[in-house]
């Protein structure tokens, strides 16, 4: 087995890993898990992708049809803690979990709080300290 090379170098990283440039603001994290895969999560983490990818504000690489510089990453995961209710969301560094989330509920989250930074509230079921 060869032996781990650790990169110091920067300019390096940044060579193999794009993202390192990239301007990100906020992280979106979408529950597909059991239970939440049950009551749509699939369908809201495809909405997210689909309205962020047409904003152009969707890091990624390019030939997905994303922003390599773009400042939201979507990162599908399992449980959030609220899976039993519906579909979780969580907005990082803000530190807002969502649930009961559905895919008609998705453009709201972007435009209010992705987009302006104002938490939506009847969705919104607690904010993690910072």
């Amino acid at each position: 087995m060869a032996e781990k090379k650790f990169i110091t170098d920067r300019e390096q990283l940044e060579k193999l890993a794009p993202m390192l440039k990239a301007p990100i603001k906020r992280q979106v994290f979408v529950c597909t898990g059991k239970s939440c895969s049950q009551v749509g999560g699939q369908e809201v983490m495809a909405e997210f992708g689909r309205i962020l990818q047409e904003k152009g504000i969707r890091q990624g690489k390019d030939s997905k049809g994303r922003n390599p510089l773009g400042e939201i990453l979507l990162t599908e995961c399992g449980s959030i803690g609220f899976c039993t209710i519906g579909t979780a969301v969580m907005v990082y560094p803000d530190g807002i979990l969502y649930g009961q989330v559905m895919p008609e509920d998705v453009p709201e989250i972007i435009e209010k709080h992705i987009e302006k930074g104002e938490t939506v509230e009847r969705l919104a079921l607690m904010k993690l300290p910072v």
